[in-house]
């Protein structure tokens, strides 16, 4: 049949993200660094996700395709659930995703000023990744949240220090990682646990800015106000942008 649905231009598409979670049947996905309608039949052709591409990559046209299909979106959504929360039980007691409190006497990182030493750690949980972290870990509840693209503690030299100390950490990247498995999660993390605050930071990149609102659009979902620091980080580690959401 002849109907509207979502056309994606690859050239323009710069992999950013944001189209992912705006998609609440799961019909895009980010695969090889680019935005990709996965099936006809999981896209309404409503459009949902065409306000929130930075490029303009995305547009609804009228095309032979096959019927919408809302059996067929619950079933892909139930999977991509149950692979999160897969991740979040891993079988065989696997490392990675055994949950601890690391406990650690207090130390304090090094001012700017002092040049000399070791930077003790600032880590006191895991697991780190988003995908393996259990919503409801006790540590938590009652937190302040950093969530943080993967890159940025390479980028940034004193992310222990100036990020880190005092937080419970996240992290994950919205180009490369399942975007739509890390927001479901991040709604969970928010509707189980009353946090203290977010603190976001991202690499000054496009499709870093899919987390920024990943985190938000969370909140919202989970019906909670929590204050949210964004702070954004050059490739040469600098903070080129701090603000709030």
């Amino acid at each position: 049949m002849k109907r509207k649905i979502v056309h994606i231009d690859e050239e323009k598409c710069n992999g950013c993200g944001l189209c992912v979670p705006a998609c609440h049947e799961g019909a895009i996905q980010i695969i090889d660094g680019k935005a990709r309608l996965i099936d006809d039949k999981l896209c309404d052709g409503l459009g949902d996700c065409l306000g929130e591409c930075p490029e303009d990559a995305i547009v609804i046209e009228e095309r032979e395709a096959v019927p919408f299909d809302e059996e067929a979106v619950k079933e892909h959504l139930e999977v991509l659930k149950t692979e999160s929360d897969q991740a979040d039980d891993l079988p065989c007691g696997c490392p990675s995703s055994t949950v601890r409190t690391i406990e650690k006497e207090s130390a304090d990182c090094p001012s700017p000023e002092d040049k000399a030493g070791d930077i003790p750690s600032q880590l006191r949980q895991w697991p780190v990744q988003l995908g393996l972290l259990p919503p409801k870990a006790k540590f938590i509840q009652g937190a302040n949240l950093l969530v943080a693209a993967d890159c940025v503690p390479f980028a940034y030299g004193n992310f222990h220090r100036d990020f880190l100390k005092d937080h419970v950490v996240v992290v994950g990247c919205p180009k490369l990682d399942n975007a739509e498995a890390h927001y479901q999660k991040l709604v969970e993390i928010f509707q189980h646990n009353e946090i203290n605050k977010v603190t976001v930071t991202v690499m000054d990149v496009p499709c870093c800015s899919a987390l920024k609102r990943m985190v938000t659009e969370a909140i919202k979902v989970a019906g909670k106000k929590i204050p949210v620091e964004i702070a954004v980080i050059s490739a040469e580690g600098e903070i080129v942008k701090q603000e709030t959401a």
